[in-house]
């Protein structure tokens, strides 16, 4: 008899696939709507607030994911720069406030997919850099949202909209990849 090999290696893992897949199907699932979504938010003035609070979630779970315990000082300062990077993109980044989403969708659909490839290789699990099949995989999911944007009246498939979508999943890698070396010098450091 054999025994079959669990699918997840732990419950974080198994939570972060779920997040991650929670995540790619609201966007997919508003591709239709997002027209209509970003009219009535701007009618109300409340796009760039919108924008504001993808950015706030995207800060939190890149410096989430490193985060073992409570936060310290020196944590908070990299939540605060991390914070500041990403708001200077937003401030920088040229196009529509809605163009200015890519940083963040595929950004936080990103950071799910490495932590939980890390999560996976930390539990014995062989994966070969976690970094480099997150990026892929979110490249591939963005690229897709493309594609399907392509089919859908009054969207287009936009070369410049991978690129964001591809720019917005490296930056979230690195920043997930920043805090977790930053809170790991920072356990050996309380340690000896």
């Amino acid at each position: 008899m054999t025994t079959s090999t669990p699918s997840f290696t732990s419950r974080r893992e198994r939570r972060l696939w779920l997040c991650a897949l929670a995540v790619v199907v609201a966007i997919y699932s508003t591709l239709g709507l997002a027209g209509s979504l970003a009219e009535m938010l701007r009618e109300h003035n409340l796009l760039p607030a919108a924008v504001l609070v993808l950015m706030l979630a995207t800060v939190a779970a890149i410096v989430g994911s490193g985060l073992k315990g409570r936060p310290g000082r020196r944590e908070i300062w990299v939540a605060l720069g991390v914070t500041a990077v990403y708001a200077m993109a937003v401030v920088r980044m040229g196009g529509t406030m809605e163009e200015r989403t890519h940083l963040f969708e595929y950004g936080i659909v990103a950071v799910l997919i490495y932590q939980a490839l890390s999560e996976r290789a930390r539990n014995g699990r062989r994966v070969p850099a976690p970094a480099v099949l997150a990026l892929v995989a979110a490249v591939a999911l963005g690229w897709l949202d493309e594609g399907i944007q392509a089919l859908i009246p009054n969207r287009v498939y936009d070369n410049f909209d991978v690129v964001r979508n591809s720019v917005a999943a490296a930056a979230g890698i690195a920043g997930s990849a920043v805090v977790g070396r930053v809170n790991a010098a920072l356990d050996r450091r309380r340690a000896g």
